[in-house]
């Protein structure tokens, strides 16, 4: 049987999706994050391999079908949860494109129009940063390997017999730190790496959840002084728990004072550079040496999209470049081919997506976007500030908000039973999905603003879904 569809048959298909997408979104401001507690099921994993194919249009229909009534929305403007947006629509239908063309980015001699609109997207982005020099970078499939990158290009630098000879090469042991609010990725990087995951420093935060700096200083100092090789400094801009911002400039003075690379994660919050009046949230980020940033996530992209940029080219190229004869190579290309620049070989095309909603929505849209959720976290945040029965637990920076139960006199273990069960409450009915998470060693319940399409009544539905719990559990130290 051919993989091939006649015309009519590609049309009939891809009409019936477009149909059936279109109707997906135009329910997601009312859609539920998910089915009622008692109606959650698996679908059922026991079919066994097919041996001859079916009728196209039903198993189209089958999986639509399964997939929307009863999958998880993370799109859903009900959705309070992670940093997973609702996708635009035009990169939606970029990633049908894509998927379509299929672009091999390793190479410009192969996808020179694609590699053109990857650098242009990234130019875009470096610019936003405002690095006074020169700038690079590229696509990844998220911010674990665009971290990894940084790290990768943060040893490079430092240590650049490493990059052919290895770690043994190295006379210490190289240490790096971060704060302990920072991603879990970088645990991972620092293992994969060959550092070991001991080798990153977590240093211990303030009331803000910002990186002590007084600490993060005198970690350096005795590191040195204990014979290791401090190399790299992680800033976080955008915690995943609380959405913190560490302090960059004063870590950056860090940095130059211990020569020392200084790598943001800026996974979430980094995207405020596209908004005039909120980018001082992120000040001081044209000091860092290199920037995560992943578009799937405050700029509303689909899975996946993650972006490495830093003001050291020549660096980038010195961690990732290799050669081998039977790649094609663009003579006339000005730039590196792209295998030269990434832990990937062959490169998907994620900038299609980001480049085609910034041409046809425009930087304007991400300023109103980031106006309007901070204005909307700001609001909950105040509800909480003035209810009887909570209280912020961590200042609200982005739009995401922590806070607590009010249970005085109780331990830990009690105040995170009563938030478990609470969310349990508020989630049991599939409506909408917060969480509970620990802040600073702290339980907290967290929510985030993270559609475009939440608005205020959204809230005021997860106000009113909170109240009731917190009736229902009670508290005055009538636990669960």
């Amino acid at each position: 049987m051919s993989f091939a569809l006649d015309p009519e048959q590609r049309r009939l298909l891809g009409y019936k999706l477009v149909d059936r997408i279109n109707e997906y979104f135009s329910s997601l401001p009312d859609r539920p994050a998910q089915l009622p507690l008692e109606e959650r099921t698996f679908a059922d994993l026991t079919n066994k391999l097919p041996e001859f194919g079916e009728d196209a249009a039903k198993v189209l229909d089958e999986v639509s079908r399964e997939l929307i009534d009863q999958g998880f929305h993370v799109p859903s403007a009900n959705y309070f949860g992670l940093m997973n947006p609702t996708p635009t629509y035009i990169a939606v239908l970029a990633e049908a494109l894509v998927a379509a063309l299929n672009p091999q980015l390793a190479t410009m001699a192969r996808s020179q129009l694609a590699s053109k609109i990857e650098k242009e997207s990234v130019r875009w982005i470096g610019e936003r940063v405002g690095w006074p020099g020169a700038f690079d970078g590229t696509f990844t499939s998220g911010g674990n390997e665009a971290n990894f990158s940084g790290l990768a290009m943060a040893l490079a630098a430092h240590f650049p017999a490493a990059v052919e000879d290895g770690l043994g090469s190295i006379n210490a042991r190289p240490v790096l730190y971060a704060s302990a609010e920072s991603h879990h990725s970088l645990d991972k990087s620092a293992g994969l790496l060959g550092l070991g995951r001991k080798a990153l420093r977590r240093i211990p935060v303030t009331e803000n959840i910002q990186i002590d700096l007084q600490k993060l200083e005198d970690q350096i100092r005795q590191d040195k002084t204990n014979g290791f090789a401090p190399f790299c400094v992680v800033a976080t801009a955008g915690t995943t728990n609380s959405g913190a911002i560490d302090d960059l400039v004063g870590v950056a003075a860090i940095c130059k004072r211990h020569k020392l690379w200084l790598h943001l994660d800026g996974a979430y919050g980094a995207a405020a550079i596209f908004s005039e009046r909120h980018r001082d949230l992120v000040r001081g980020i044209e000091l860092c040496d290199s920037i995560t940033i992943d578009p799937h996530k405050w700029l509303a992209m689909p899975f996946a999209a993650g972006v490495i940029l830093t003001s050291h080219p020549r660096t980038l190229e010195q961690a990732f470049a290799v050669s081998t004869p039977y790649m094609p190579r663009d003579r006339s290309a000005r730039a590196l081919d792209n295998f030269k620049l990434s832990t990937q070989w062959s490169r998907r095309m994620n900038s299609l997506k980001l480049w085609l909603t910034l041409r046809v929505h425009g930087r304007q849209a991400y300023e109103q976007l980031i106006e309007r959720q901070l204005h909307l976290a700001r609001t909950f945040a105040h509800w909480i500030s003035k209810s009887e029965h909570f209280e912020l637990a961590a200042p609200q920076v982005l739009p995401i908000v922590n806070w607590r139960l009010k249970l005085p006199g109780t331990s830990e273990e009690q105040v995170h039973a009563a938030h478990e069960a609470i969310v349990h409450e508020v989630t049991r009915d599939g409506r909408r999905w917060v969480s509970t998470t620990f802040v600073n060693g702290r339980s907290v319940m967290r929510m985030m603003v993270i559609s475009y399409l939440t608005e205020e009544r959204h809230l005021q539905d997860l106000q009113a879904a909170l109240m009731r719990a917190a009736d229902k559990i009670g508290s005055s130290g009538k636990l669960p």
